[in-house]
């Protein structure tokens, strides 16, 4: 049994030594700062375990708030104090728990001596004396369960349920709990001090709380084989992740070896026009040492034949020969030694630059003051006469039909066909005229209206001009606002939903066709294959300020498109003489500079409206009656 303590000893909980979150004796004990509330650190790092996610600590007593730093609860300081009296608890009681040890008095009298017995149905410790009467007063104490202190201090027999006196009332028990408080009081306190609040039964607020830790313990249980269980599937779905981004990644690889291979494509042709031009350059400079060569050969062969030691006794006809030899070498002597054809193609050289492909394009780039060419790399035959067209994609047009076929034909640039179903009901109607915008909605002029379909072909809106003296001409600004025409001296800008005439523009000539630039430039151009007129380019803004014309000789009609880089090709078509030549013209302001004249190309020249589209840089489309022709341009 263990040894009973001193007198002087008093109790743990007397000394304030039981932290308040494991009830047992401070281990390390710790403030809080904010409020002074001193715990274990042990227990104070358990429950910041659950707040990692807060930079500070909540008193789990008063809920004050406690600054933390990086190193968290291992930077809160120790409270000294308490430490200090816990080593002399532990020294007195030579390290026992605090309630095995602690010397219980009588309570059942005054005598404040050792108890040596509990009643367990009067709930007092008892001395010797009260022991004594307890068992002798039986028509008092008959059937009260007394067990002996030393059975219970060493754990034999469980006293039960022990409740502390009352600081104030000294002989009472505090077997009630304030809920407002957050103490235990006797019934004299709930009298006095505690009137208002709500108050409990002690076993019964202990029984409540235990139910409540049970409730939590299963809880908490539950809560972990939850996470646990979505732990597991998280990682799965890490799995399914992996598997996503391995397949993006293998998309992102492909689509890189594909564009690789037309940069690899674009290198070898940048390559082969580099060499060409060393090979050309090569060739001019051995063609001047080879006159240079041939100029010393003659003058050697000349020098030879004249310096001869029989020179005099040369006979009359023999002499009229040397002298015609020495007048042929003295010019050939006079003659200028070409120093500059050498320089001038090593300048020629030096002058070549590479441009850099701009950033709207899968490409290097080009080499300057190379020879500009365009070729045509496929003629398709249309099914029937062309009234429109208008850029599908970067090797696809629109084309549609007006005249003897109906609807509407999308075409490659390697010959494939195919009719566009999306609005059947533009398979039996005549198309003069028709522009795709950004979001694959669908502009056709069926002649006097415009009609705007939807890209699933429900149709979003009708255009009709109030003066419509001819059949309605439409194209779309770079903003995808509708820009329609109609052979009128007016050009109407609508927005994109075609529902409101944004802007009116006034023009000098009759315009069929208006294409609006990058930088919000108009470029018009009238008089087409109308006998009544000169056929004309002009460049105007949207006050209608417009630059110099730019007009075509008798018989000779101007077809002209926008490219993406605000560059302006023009095809003159003479029907006379059945010829069509497209020229490149930069903007400057609102004229138009003409850059470069291409060559001739092999194209049929049908009888009819023409049409030309940029579908990229480098790239044209060309569609005359019921021929269509795909350009490939080398700047």
């Amino acid at each position: 049994m263990a040894e009973k303590c001193e007198s002087d000893k008093v109790s743990s909980s007397s000394l304030n030594l039981i932290c308040p979150l494991c009830l047992d004796i401070f281990v390390e004990a710790t403030i809080l700062t904010s409020c002074g509330h001193t715990f274990c650190r042990r227990c104070l790092k358990k429950y910041d375990l659950t707040h990692q996610d807060l930079d500070h600590m909540v008193c789990p007593l008063c809920r004050e708030i406690t600054k933390l730093y990086a190193n968290r609860v291992d930077d809160l300081r120790l409270n000294d104090s308490i430490n200090g009296r816990v080593d002399d608890y532990h020294a007195k009681c030579g390290g026992m728990n605090a309630v095995l040890e602690m010397c219980q008095k009588c309570t059942a009298c005054k005598s404040q001596r050792d108890a040596v017995s509990f009643c367990r149905t009067c709930n007092y410790y008892m001395c010797n004396e009260c022991l004594h009467c307890h068992q002798h007063l039986t028509v008092v104490f008959e059937g009260h369960e007394i067990v002996s202190m030393d059975d219970v201090i060493e754990g034999k027999v469980s006293i039960g349920h022990l409740f502390e006196k009352c600081s104030i009332h000294k002989q009472e028990n505090n077997d009630m709990f304030c809920e407002v408080c957050k103490v235990h009081v006797c019934q004299k306190c709930v009298l006095v001090d505690h009137l208002n609040h709500k108050i409990k039964n002690q076993v019964d607020f202990e029984q409540e709380l235990r139910r409540k830790v049970t409730d939590l313990a299963q809880r908490c249980a539950d809560k972990k084989a939850e996470l646990e269980k979505n732990i597991q599937n998280i990682e799965i779905q890490r799995h399914e992740v992996h598997t996503a981004v391995q397949t993006l990644l293998d998309d992102v690889r492909q689509a890189y070896s594909i564009k690789a291979k037309e940069l690899e494509e674009n290198l070898r042709n940048l390559t082969e026009q580099i060499n060409a031009l060393k090979h050309s350059f090569d060739d001019d400079l051995d063609v001047l040492k080879s006159k240079d060569r041939q100029r010393i050969k003659s003058i050697y062969s000349s020098s030879t034949l004249v310096d001869n030691d029989r020179l005099g006794h040369l006979e009359t006809d023999t002499l009229s020969a040397h002298i015609l030899l020495c007048e042929e070498l003295d010019a050939m002597l006079k003659e200028v030694t070409d120093h500059t054809s050498a320089e001038a193609i090593k300048k020629k050289a030096q002058e070549k630059r590479f441009k850099p492909a701009d950033d709207t394009r899968l490409d290097i780039g080009s080499i300057s003051g190379s020879d500009p060419k365009m070729k045509v790399i496929q003629c398709v035959d249309l099914r029937g006469g062309m009234r429109g067209m208008a850029r599908y994609s970067n090797s696809t047009v629109a084309i549609g039909y007006g005249r003897s076929a109906r609807g509407i034909d999308i075409i490659d640039s390697n010959g494939g066909k195919q009719q566009y179903s999306n609005i059947l009901a533009l398979n039996d109607m005549k198309c003069y005229e028709l522009v795709l915008q950004r979001d694959g909605a669908l502009c056709v002029s069926t002649g006097t209206k415009a009609h705007i379909y939807s890209r699933l072909g429900s149709r979003k809106a009708a255009i009709h001009v109030r003066d419509n003296r001819y059949v309605l001409r439409v194209n779309r600004s770079p903003t995808d606002e509708i820009i329609i025409t109609n052979n009128g001296k007016q050009i109407y800008i609508y927005d994109p939903t075609g529902s409101t005439l944004k802007h009116t523009v006034q023009t000098k000539h009759d315009t069929e066709q208006a294409f609006i630039t990058g930088s919000g430039l108009i470029v018009t151009s009238s008089g087409m294959k109308n006998e009544l007129s000169i056929s004309t380019l002009i460049v105007y803004d949207r006050d209608g300020n417009a630059g110099e014309s730019l007009q075509a000789p008798e018989c000779v009609y101007l077809y002209a498109a926008v490219d993406e880089q605000d560059r302006v090709y023009v095809a003159s078509v003479d029907w006379e003489n059945s010829s069509i030549v497209i020229r490149l013209y930069d903007l400057d302001g609102l004229n138009l500079k003409e850059r470069v004249e291409f060559n001739a190309l092999n194209m049929t020249c049908q009888d009819g409206w023409c049409y030309l589209v940029s579908l990229s840089p480098d790239m044209l489309a060309f569609a005359c009656y019921e021929k269509l022709y795909f350009i490939k341009v080398s700047l």
